[in-house]
């Protein structure tokens, strides 16, 4: 069975293109997926359907068992999303939830005070962008609920500070990543004037997409600036109408639970507090234990960048979990009660893991199709060297958008940005860099294929594609303020100018926005 290779073709495109369409046309996201998969597997191997269907079967296979041991990566996160719905559903039964919206109705008295906590918690827990989403999405739910806020908006709070920080923030697995990833590049190229960790934290004003992203976010978060759908969204959850109803219960919500009379904010907080810190202490200690057996000295830097991320959120889920059942136990639930939650929570995650599921496959093809390589070749030619920052944000986004991957998207095209600045102007390798960075984060956002974007719906318990189509708007106009401070950028070389320019075209979209929330 030989498969192809599309590194060179437009045709690359087209099972991502075919699915995200579908997906928005149709609204079946599993069914959009299926179909991209399905073209993607024929094209590998050349339309054959016998050598397609033993191909699909490994590829599938291989998601959960991959050269000769099990998928640890993909087990663990699908246990983790698990455990994490078992945790939530305890937390509803226990009444805890309840508890913690009662006492944020005496403490948090407006609805823009509910989204800045939640945009706050969102910015702190910088650890992981899955973990930011579900974690932080299983804190605010009652409290965003409580103050008629759509779940498409918390969902739109949920990414838009998970990414945006993590791509900021060193310590984080995203940090960590692309700290490895520079140095990497930094030694190829013989840069020795600088640290790894120097030339990240350089790159952070530079880094315009995210920055601007969290703070149109403030903005929105205080001054209702809803646009697009996501005001058809907002004056339903006014009614009461929290989510599109007429497509049932979303992933991640547990509608069908009875809450007890007799919970406490606490049996929210410190199961919470337990996975937090538990997750955090097992990032560290895996990633010690690795630097150890290369025989290097410990750094937090240096042990989240060997860190594993997966086995560190199970892990702390099940401590988390553990917590949860000793709080029921100790407020006397019953039995029946508390293995209800159980099943009701791992159930309510199942939608999530079959469209994560599918999203793992159709990346694995788009990745031996590798879609990525062709829209970073499309970045040579006789392109101005001005307009290389600009270009590499837009084709960082296009990739991170057609593959669903922002962290593929900074493995194929950071080293291309690299060899380009070092052919032509050196002082401009890390404002590049910086532009694909940005633009991976952009499509991240946008992308109906991302897992980021998968989990912050089922964070947030909103439709997948509700989610997609009410942020959209949003993330094309730091889109859009973004591409103008790296064109000014690239003229003029200056960081400053490229911030003020944002800065400038930030104001004029605020303004923009608030005209058309009024009408």
């Amino acid at each position: 069975m030989t498969v192809l290779s599309y590194a060179d073709s437009a045709l690359s495109l087209l099972p991502p293109v075919v699915a995200i369409i579908l997906a928005i046309m149709t609204r079946k996201v599993l069914l959009s997926l299926g179909v991209g998969i399905l073209i993607g597997t024929l094209l590998l191997n050349q339309w054959s359907v016998t050598d397609s269907a033993i191909y699909l079967s490994d590829k599938v296979s291989g998601l959960f068992w991959s050269n000769g041991a099990p998928n640890s990566w993909n087990l663990y996160i699908l246990g983790f999303l698990i455990v994490l719905g078992m945790i939530t559903a305890l937390i509803t039964v226990s009444g805890s939830a309840r508890a913690f919206a009662n006492w944020a109705k005496q403490h948090i008295r407006k609805r823009r005070d509910a989204k800045l906590l939640t945009m706050f918690l969102g910015c702190v827990v910088f650890i992981d962008d899955y973990f930011n989403s579900l974690v932080v999405g299983s804190i605010c739910k009652p409290l965003t609920d409580r103050y008629y806020i759509s779940r498409a908006k918390l969902a739109y709070l949920l990414d838009s500070t998970a990414a945006p920080v993590c791509v900021i923030s060193p310590v984080s697995s995203w940090g960590a990543y692309i700290i490895a990833l520079i140095g990497g590049i930094l030694t190829t190229h013989g840069v020795t004037s600088m640290g790894h960790l120097t030339a990240f934290v350089e790159m952070i004003p530079m880094n315009f997409y995210p920055l601007f992203a969290l703070l149109l976010l403030l903005f929105v978060a205080m001054f209702e600036l809803d646009v697009g759908p996501m005001r058809r969204h907002e004056l339903s959850a006014r009614k009461g109408q929290l989510y599109d109803e007429a497509k049932g219960v979303p992933p991640g919500a547990t509608a069908e639970l009875a809450e007890a009379e007799t919970g406490k904010v606490g049996g929210l907080f410190i199961p919470i507090s337990v996975l937090v810190v538990a997750t955090l202490y097992f990032m560290i200690a895996s990633g010690a234990d690795v630097l150890s057996s290369e025989g290097k000295p410990f750094s937090v830097i240096g042990a989240f960048e060997k860190t594993d991320v997966s086995s560190s959120l199970f892990f702390g889920a099940l401590l988390g979990l553990f917590t949860t059942l000793v709080l029921a136990v100790r407020q006397k639930l019953s039995f029946k009660e508390i293995a209800l939650g159980i099943y009701v929570g791992a159930k309510s995650m199942l939608p999530a893991i079959y469209i994560l599921l599918f999203a793992w496959t159709i990346s694995g093809i788009i990745g031996q199709l590798e879609t990525g390589k062709f829209m970073a070749s499309l970045a040579g030619g006789n392109i101005p060297f001005a307009l290389l920052p600009a270009v590499l944000f837009v084709l960082a986004g296009f990739t991170a958008f057609a593959t669903g991957t922002s962290w593929g998207t900074f493995g194929i095209m950071l080293p291309i940005a690299a060899d380009m600045a070092m052919g032509t102007h050196q002082g401009m390798m890390l404002p590049m860099m910086a532009a694909v960075l940005s633009g991976s984060v952009f499509g991240d956002h946008c992308s109906p294929i991302s897992d980021t974007t998968i989990l912050s719906s089922t964070g947030a318990s909103c439709h997948h594609i509700d989610h997609v189509m009410t942020q959209l708007p949003y993330a094309l106009l730091v889109a859009v303020i973004s591409l103008g401070g790296y064109l000014v950028m690239g003229y003029t070389e200056s960081v400053a100018l490229g911030l003020l320019s944002c800065l400038v075209l930030f104001f004029i979209g605020l303004f923009w926005f608030r005209l058309k929330s009024d009408n």
